[in-house]
């Protein structure tokens, strides 16, 4: 996200005009919480994890009296329009906003979980996909060392694409997706498989987000079906959501805040700003939000391939 608020910043301060900072989301903007920010005050954040400018839940923006609320303190302080950061949640406040006030609102996918309709990539996810490699490539050291068997838990709510994605990365022995009916008769074919091939570590990377269960319970019902395999699990949790942005994930925040800043000054509102192929592209929040992005499970079939 700090890369992604340089670039809006820079953008907004090549173009000529004034731009403030908002501290912790939708709270800070009803309480009035702004800084005026520069091409200055942004400089040697590129590189850092999380959002400088804070981020909260706020229940308050959630009811029409807090919307109200922020649209007032936005005409007060003569702002003309908003840049937001964020995902489903971000995205539907910010439609209200202009819904219900017409304040002019243009959105930036940053969510970890990279689910959001109408880009390839969201802020944040190349870099949780990196964290989640390098995670389980130092599991898989213990995993080979001695004999284990390792379920390793990763985000994505009820998205796949962090899951899948490491899983063929890592080489893992099997994946389980929010997007397939998994069986736990399919996780038990995987590691007789792995069995009959005599794989010295088995890996199965578990979304959180999937059909047959919590990661402790899919574990517990393969330890009752091999009794003698020693079977760890390993919940990454939020480990993933920090540390600096990748190259991949600053590149596409310093797109994106351009496009954001230039939708605005060119009249758009009422929605986000993505890469499709390469190219940038405009979704209307409705869109974005409503619509799942395609998670390409060919991937799981080429590492089901990769996997034996």
């Amino acid at each position: 996200m700090n890369a992604a608020i340089r670039a809006v910043v820079r953008a907004g301060v090549f173009y000529g005009k004034r731009v403030l900072g908002v501290y912790r989301g939708y709270d800070g903007l009803i309480a009035g919480e702004t800084a005026e920010l520069n091409a200055k005050s942004v400089k040697n954040i590129l590189d850092m994890g999380g959002t400088v400018l804070k981020s909260a839940r706020s229940d308050r923006f959630r009811t029409p009296e807090g919307r109200a609320e922020a649209a007032a303190q936005v005409r007060a302080q003569g702002i003309d329009g908003l840049v937001v950061i964020g995902g489903n949640g971000t995205f539907t406040g910010a439609h209200l906003l202009w819904e219900e006030h017409g304040i002019p609102v243009v959105g930036i996918p940053g969510t970890i979980d990279n689910d959001l309709f109408g880009t390839d990539l969201t802020i944040g996810y190349d870099t949780a996909c990196n964290t989640v490699m390098e995670c389980i490539d130092k599991i898989r050291d213990t995993a080979n060392s001695h004999n284990r068997l390792f379920f390793v838990e990763v985000m994505g709510r009820d998205a796949g694409f962090i899951a899948l994605h490491t899983g063929l990365a890592t080489g893992a022995l099997a994946v389980i997706l929010p997007e397939q009916n998994t069986t736990l008769e399919e996780v038990i074919a995987s590691l007789e498989r792995g069995a009959e091939n005599k794989k010295t570590s088995n890996i199965i990377v578990v979304a959180e987000g999937n059909k047959i269960g919590s990661t402790f319970d899919i574990a517990d019902a393969v330890r009752a079906r091999f009794p003698d395999a020693d079977t760890k699990v390993t919940i990454l949790g939020h480990l993933q959501r920090g540390g600096a942005p990748s190259c991949l994930d600053r590149v596409n925040a310093g797109q994106l805040g351009v496009a954001a800043v230039e939708a605005l000054l060119n009249g758009k509102s009422d929605l986000m700003v993505g890469v499709v192929d390469g190219r940038i592209t405009h979704t209307f929040f409705q869109q974005a939000i409503f619509n799942k992005a395609p998670l390409d499970l060919e991937l799981l079939r080429v590492a089901k391939i990769l996997s034996i």
